[in-house]
């Protein structure tokens, strides 16, 4: 993908859920009514070479998706022997409406595995902006045997939420990675694990939370 690629408009058939509009402890806001804007300052990994990841933001201002078509980690049989992880680093630059600030609230991932009896898969991820510290990874395992789609989704309490800060532009880092071990599986059968778009539906939504800057 070429640095700086410019993504955004109607794509709400890939979002299915959006954030609440509003918090009891009086946080959230309604999405502001401009549109945001999204660059990809740069994909780095061995889950997506270039060319093989993109990002859109949803109509309404609440979600993001990040669609993969080259995310696949496997062990065993005839496998190179670095396949069994594979990861992504995507440094995103979100242009914000004057006057508000976000947050990641929620994140859903969803892929395909198959997986021998005795073998393993984890996806985990982490997200952080440009300056703070990154924060522990979030992880989900599946163990094997599994044949089928597989979902994960990462969630954040309101009060531990990481807002962006106000008036100052900070990339925003999401690093991925998927993982597959072999255990006792018999090492001549192929387990492998995917966070990908080859059917057009399996993706990765990333939910926004909104806030109006102090002054505002």
């Amino acid at each position: 993908m070429a640095s700086g690629l410019l993504l955004g408009g109607a794509v709400a058939a890939l979002v299915t859920a959006v954030v609440p509009a509003h918090n009891p402890s009086g946080g959230f806001v309604d999405p502001p009514p401009d549109k945001i804007v999204i660059n990809v300052a740069t994909v780095n990994g061995s889950g997506c070479p270039a060319g093989t990841a993109a990002v859109a933001v949803s109509e309404d201002n609440t979600a993001f998706t990040v669609t993969y078509s080259d995310y696949l980690a496997q062990v065993g049989g005839n496998s190179d022997p670095t396949a069994f992880r594979k990861n992504c680093q995507l440094n995103l630059i979100v242009h914000v409406p004057q006057g508000f600030t976000y947050a990641i609230a929620s994140a859903d991932y969803r892929g395909f595995a198959s997986l021998q009896a005795g073998a393993s898969g984890v996806q985990r991820a982490s997200y952080y902006f440009q300056g703070s510290s990154q924060t522990a990874f979030k992880t989900h395992t599946f163990p094997g045997a599994y044949n089928d789609n597989w979902q994960a989704t990462d969630t954040t309490d309101w009060a531990q939420l990481v807002w962006a800060p106000c008036g100052v532009q900070r990339n925003f880092n999401i690093n991925t990675e998927v993982r597959v071990n072999a255990g006792t599986s018999s090492p001549s059968k192929v387990s492998f694990m995917t966070m990908d778009s080859t059917d057009g539906d399996i993706s990765t939504v990333y939910h926004m939370a909104w806030k109006e800057c102090p002054g505002k």
